[in-house]
This record gives structure tokens, C-alpha cells and sequence, in this order.
């Protein structure tokens, strides 16, 4: 797969951002048993549970929402004793993963949600100029007809998103009901 920044090489799933959605928990779970159906030629897609901890406990999240502290205050506290959890977690992916912004940073993080919203298998996008997702969207869209696979743009120009998946070059979102 090409795309305007060069060849995709790296690719995160992730399940368990929240730690009571667990069709993405029992995904990765999956993939990291038996990740030969994940796997292609000349790319590392990793698995990935984003939140372990709060798939433990099955609640949304331990300390604040891991989805919500990718922003550059978050990513750049100090590791303290009380730091939260999920603070300390946003870090330790970005480290995996990123740098958030950088060259170095995974090409796609595709990160898998549950939502109770009756929005069916929705794929979410913060970038209508990134070229690269909006044909990922489209081979999506055409791989799963004649079921609908609805995308939802949520883009706004000056903000920057604090997402798990906003740690990669090109982020995706994946809500099922």
C-alpha cells in the first residue's frame, strides 16, 4: 500500500482503549495468539490493548479517559509517583508508537471501539485532506458491500486531537454497535 508519505510499514490495532468495549479486546487478544490473518508482506501490523487495566476491572477507564490525554501537556508530565494511570499509559504508547508528530511515529493506528449509539460498523476520520485514509475508507467501504460501513468525518481546523490513535501518522476510528 502506498500513500503520499511513502510506503505503509507500520500499523497499530488497537482494543481495550476503553476497558469495557470489548470487541476490540477480544480482537487483539485474538491477533496476538494468532496473528496470521493480520499479517502482510512487507508490513508489522502489532496488536495492541491499549488500556490492560481497565479491561481488568471491565470499567471505562481507571484514573481519566486514555482516549482524551494524547495532548502535549499530558505526553510531557513528569513520571511522579501519583501521576494517573492512564496519563503514565498515554506516554508509554507514545513511546511504542510515536513520537506523536514525528517521522519515527507507526504510518496507521486503527483503534477498535463498541459504542451503544445504533450507528452500526462506523468508521471515524479527523482529516478530510489525508489522502491515504480516505482510500483506506473507500477499499473499506467496497471490501464490506453490500453492508453499509457509514464514515464520520469529526474535523475541526484548529483543533488538535488528544486521541490513542492521533499518535500515528494517519489515525483511524472503528465504532461497532
Amino acid at each position: 500500500m502506498s500513500c503520499p508519505c511513502g510506503r505503509v510499514r507500520r500499523v497499530g490495532l488497537f482494543g481495550g482503549t476503553h476497558g469495557n468495549e470489548l470487541s476490540g479486546v477480544l480482537l487483539v487478544r485474538h491477533w496476538q495468539q494468532d496473528g496470521a490473518e493480520i499479517q502482510r508482506a512487507g508490513v508489522q501490523v502489532k496488536p495492541f490493548l491499549a488500556n490492560p487495566r481497565a479491561v481488568e476491572r471491565c470499567t471505562r477507564y481507571i484514573d481519566c479517559d486514555l482516549n482524551r490525554v494524547f495532548d502535549p501537556e499530558s505526553l510531557g508530565r513528569p513520571v511522579v509517583e501519583d501521576i494517573p494511570y492512564e496519563v503514565r499509559r498515554a506516554q508509554e504508547i507514545n513511546h511504542i508508537f510515536g513520537p506523536k508528530g514525528s517521522d519515527d511515529a507507526y504510518d496507521l493506528i486503527f483503534d477498535l471501539h463498541n459504542t451503544t449509539s445504533n450507528m452500526g460498523g462506523t468508521i471515524i476520520l479527523e482529516n478530510s485532506r489525508d489522502d491515504f485514509t480516505i482510500q483506506m475508507v473507500h477499499y473499506i467501504k467496497n471490501a464490506l458491500a453490500p453492508e453499509p460501513c457509514p464514515a464520520l468525518l469529526i474535523e475541526h481546523p484548529s483543533l488538535k486531537y488528544a486521541t490513542t490513535r492521533s499518535v500515528a501518522k494517519h489515525p483511524v476510528g472503528k465504532y461497532q454497535t
